[in-house]
């Protein structure tokens, strides 16, 4: 049976993280180079370990779920969504038989509503890759009840700033909020050498506000598109890669921000960033 949060038995306040997912499978296939995701993966495999203490739940907002309003998986065991095309057959027989928990979704979605969040309960989705790819590394024994909340289509980084600070509390009741997505994501730049320079100015401007005073922080994302090179890293009505950051970020209060993990890949920066 899935385990609910339990606010008296918490010890230490979660912190909250974005990661990088990666691109679909990459880390379970070959990929030319063979080893171009393999920073990433270490950095991946050795995230838990950072923790106070083994979370008793997990949510976790990936950039491959949007919806009219925030909606949290309520299964007690989602099944896995292969959204990614044209892979190698073997990346399609993945498991991540990781529980959902009705009660950390209805505590998710309460405390959402309680912010004048319209939020609600999907009893159908499933784990997209978004999740369980980087959990195959991050949790490998699948032994933690996790609840997927999606984006809202709005993509309006105020409203998943002001989700993040609503869901402040469950860090309190032992619970890991992850963010999941790519601190670039221009499909027509992986690969390009003229989109280097690009993703560093962007990766140093998104570093800077990460890692600046909470409130400072906030106006920055809040604002990200005024940054440098920002519609080039992430286009017009795509940036959901981005917006899981906004709610580790809410998430994260007045605790402060930094850059963990960064490393190059298809000519491209990529970065994670843990808050707390």
């Amino acid at each position: 049976m899935a385990r609910s949060p339990n606010p008296a038995a918490a010890s230490a306040r979660m912190p909250t993280w974005f990661i990088p997912h990666g691109g679909g499978p990459c880390f379970f296939m070959d990929w030319n180079p063979p080893d171009a995701w393999d920073k990433m993966a270490a950095y991946l495999r050795g995230a838990a370990a950072t923790l106070p203490e083994p979370p008793r739940g997990i949510v976790m907002v990936s950039a491959h779920w949007q919806a009219q309003a925030f909606s949290v998986t309520t299964a007690t065991q989602p099944e896995l969504l292969f959204d990614y095309y044209n892979f190698p057959p073997h990346t399609y027989q993945l498991k991540y038989p990781a529980p959902g928990d009705p009660a950390l979704a209805q505590r998710t979605a309460s405390l959402l509503e309680g912010a004048g969040l319209p939020a609600g309960g999907n009893a159908s989705r499933g784990f997209d890759h978004g999740m369980f790819i980087p959990m195959l590394l991050m949790f490998p024994g699948a032994d933690i009840p996790v609840v997927q909340l999606s984006l809202q289509d709005t993509l309006d980084p105020e409203a998943h700033l002001r989700a993040g600070r609503a869901l402040m509390p469950l860090r309190d009741e032992g619970v890991l909020i992850i963010g999941s997505g790519m601190s670039f994501h221009n499909m027509r730049g992986y690969g390009d050498p003229r989109f280097g320079p690009i993703s560093d100015t962007f990766d140093a401007w998104l570093t800077g506000a990460v890692e600046s005073a909470p409130d400072e922080r906030h106006r920055a994302l809040a604002s990200w598109e005024q940054a440098p090179s920002a519609r080039l890293c992430h286009p017009l009505r795509a940036e959901e890669h981005l917006l899981p950051l906004m709610v580790v970020a809410g998430a994260a209060g007045q605790d402060a921000g930094r850059r963990v993990f960064s490393d190059r890949v298809m000519e491209t920066t990529l970065s994670a960033f843990h808050f707390g």
